[in-house]
């Protein structure tokens, strides 16, 4: 009874992906039978919704951290969603405002390596942007209208 109650208050918090509830029922020291019998009554309860929880995550993760597709993607997918529930969370970030948040982080990167020779700074943004997640042919269009700094 009290794993119930823990994990109730856990999925009630905020919301979780199928995995995390899953390592936390074997972490409270739940077997798996009771576990998956937990997760399907957190399923039929609405609590547990890997779909809303994908559509959660990517529009936190790209409006508070500025991360790009690829990242969010691979960060689901290390937490074992499903492409379907991927693609559905994806289609949350609003392409206009996708490019308007990329041409403000070039911005503000060509303002920060000013000094540095042209084609350094292109290089450094490049490398930057591509570990934030966002698509080489999207960077590419970016800094090809980016007016340079010097």
């Amino acid at each position: 009874m009290e794993i119930r109650t823990a994990i109730y208050k856990y999925c009630n918090y905020q919301e979780r992906c199928h995995e995390e509830v899953k390592s936390k029922l074997f972490e409270l020291g739940a077997d798996r039978e009771y576990a998956d019998q937990l997760l399907a009554e957190l399923i039929g309860a609405n609590l547990l919704n890997e779909e809303r929880f994908a559509q959660s995550y990517c529009r936190g993760k790209f409006g508070q951290k500025k991360w790009g597709r690829n990242k969010i993607r691979y960060h689901l997918k290390q937490k074992k969603v499903s492409d379907y529930c991927i693609r559905k969370g994806l289609a949350e970030i609003d392409a206009e405002v996708y490019e308007k948040v990329l041409a403000q982080l070039c911005q503000r990167l060509s303002e920060q390596y000013q000094k540095d020779p042209e084609w350094m700074q292109k290089a450094k943004i490049n490398r930057y942007l591509i570990t934030r997640g966002f698509e080489a042919d999207l960077i590419s269009d970016a800094l090809k209208s980016q007016p340079t700094t010097k």
